[in-house]
């Protein structure tokens, strides 16, 4: 190349050049995009709680040939095996055995199955006004507001005192009923216009309409609760239920409906829960997508994200590393003389880790919260960001240098539109991820995952494009198409060619 033509070009990669993922696929890979959307619509209509998220992605499984660990028995693990771990009903991870040593790590990824949500208190049925409600208590981050005056579908399952189990999912087809919690109509709302939007609706204030038809008229009682009295009595016959059996329930209100294709075009997909199914859905699929991997590959899912990652489900318990115990244990030779435990923490030490998880997109109508020179946008790819948290980067995992240049070439080689984000302006706000609790293993950790446009509300937004770009992200993660190399800092190479230090 000659010199004056070379020059051009490295002055042309000087500046950080992103275009839209649209204009960069051909009608082939645009088919591509808009049925892989279709599939995730589809997901997204029917897992609308951590449970059914969690069995969806079972089903996936074992038509996948994956196995139960429990499935195996005595066998042990061998490299090519696919086996999964679920975490009482709210958790699951799914492996795909390599050919190299546990003790070498995992390629991870990690996302969250919970979202916002309400849910139902454990004796939430009451009667006022010969009108039948329920009694809620808010999950995770929401705008109260937004949950008011919106058909909303009951989905859960309710433990008899025998032990068995009903599942409840009512408001989904055309012939159900549907929910919702009563709105004061804007003639009447003049103090309660003037209260911050934060203040405007209270948490108790949240109470779903439930029913309106009496009972009978029982003459000894008068009309005492007959209201609630009929709806328990349509309950026990539906559903062999009382009303002390609401306290070994769990039942939630989600927005009732499909989600649905946004836009003219139909660029965007619309539904709730996409933070975080967006990023399940895609590393799960990733990860059935792989015939056979040099390093074992993860895709871990848990629960209570959304509240801080706690309880047995969540990223804080211990699911994560004894289903790693299991599996070292299961894959080591008769002869081994290291003690597993030793082989465990090696393997989590080593691992690499994506945390998957949304992000904020840039939003037209509210950019004034965003630094638009670190914001993603809709429709540019996957976003990955260094580190989350809020306010002096508190409740993160900051990804160091080497790990995201090791990302960078991954994608790179994987012809992946990418692009880097975080969450707000510095003292805007922010949030956290699961990386944290995965860094707490010693793993190298990243954030990575889609743009979201109204994020929590129950109406979230996600680009077609962005999710498919996502997909292929994973995959090139869990399966690296160049050779490891191992690490070495410059601080390190600096050493070892002054011979000071290293030997």
């Amino acid at each position: 190349m000659p010199e004056k033509e070379n020059k051009k070009q490295n002055k042309n990669q000087l500046f950080s050049k992103q275009e839209p993922l649209w204009d960069q696929k051909d009608k082939d890979e645009r088919k591509k995009i808009m049925a892989f959307a279709e599939r995730y619509r589809q997901f997204l209509s029917q897992a609308k709680t951590e449970r059914w998220t969690v069995d969806y992605f079972k089903q996936r499984a074992k038509a996948e040939n994956y196995l139960s660990f429990e499935e195996l028995g005595d066998k042990g693990l061998r490299p090519g095996d696919r086996i999964y771990f679920v975490n009482r009903n709210k958790a699951i991870m799914l492996v795909q055995i390599g050919r190299r040593p546990l003790s070498e790590g995992l390629f991870l990824v990690g996302a969250h199955v919970d979202a916002p949500r309400l849910d139902l208190k454990p004796n939430p049925l009451y009667e006022d006004e010969m009108m039948a409600l329920f009694k809620t208590h808010y999950y995770g981050g929401i705008k109260k507001y937004q949950w008011l005056a919106t058909p909303l579908a009951l989905h859960g399952v309710t433990y008899l005192s025998d032990g068995t189990a009903k599942a409840i999912v009512i408001g989904e087809e055309e012939s159900d009923p549907v929910f919702t919690i009563t709105d004061l109509l804007p003639h009447l709302a003049k103090d309660q216009m003037q209260k911050k939007m934060l203040e405007a609706v209270e948490g108790e204030g949240l109470n779903i309409l439930a029913g309106g038809l009496p009972g009978k008229k029982d003459s000894d009682k008068g009309q005492e609760e007959r209201v609630k009295k009929a709806i328990l009595e349509l309950l026990q016959e539906k559903y062999d239920m009382t009303e002390e059996d609401f306290l070994s329930s769990e039942w939630q209100a989600v927005p009732a409906g499909k989600a649905r294709d946004i836009g003219f075009d139909r660029a965007y997909i619309g539904g709730y829960g996409q933070d975080d199914r967006v990023c399940c859905f895609t590393a799960a699929e990733a990860l059935f997508s792989l015939k056979e991997v040099e390093r074992t590959a993860v895709v871990l899912l848990v629960d209570k994200e959304e509240t801080g990652s706690d309880s047995n489900t969540g990223m804080r318990s211990r699911f994560f590393e004894h289903a790693v115990a299991e599996m070292v244990y299961a894959t080591l030779p008769q002869d081994e003389l290291t003690p597993p435990e030793l082989i465990s923490r090696r393997c989590l030490f080593a691992t690499r880790a994506l945390s998957a998880d949304v992000t904020v997109a840039l939003d037209p109508n509210y950019e004034g919260v965003l630094d638009k020179r670190n914001a993603a946008r809709m429709g540019y790819g996957v976003s990955i960001s260094k580190y989350t948290g809020s306010r002096g980067k508190y409740g993160t995992s900051e990804a160091n240098a080497e790990f995201v240049s090791e990302m960078r070439r991954i994608f790179q080689q994987a012809g992946i539109g990418w692009q880097s984000g975080e969450l707000g302006k510095v003292d805007q706000g922010g949030g956290g991820t699961i990386a944290q609790f995965l860094a707490v293993y010693g793993m190298d950790v990243l954030d990575c995952g889609v743009p979201l446009l109204s994020m929590h509300a129950p109406l979230e937004i996600a680009h077609k494009a962005d999710i498919y770009e996502t997909y292929k992200a994973y995959q090139a993660f869990l399966r690296p198409l160049y050779p490891r190399r191992e690490r070495i800092s410059p601080w390190e190479e600096f050493s070892i060619e002054k011979g000071v230090g290293y030997k």
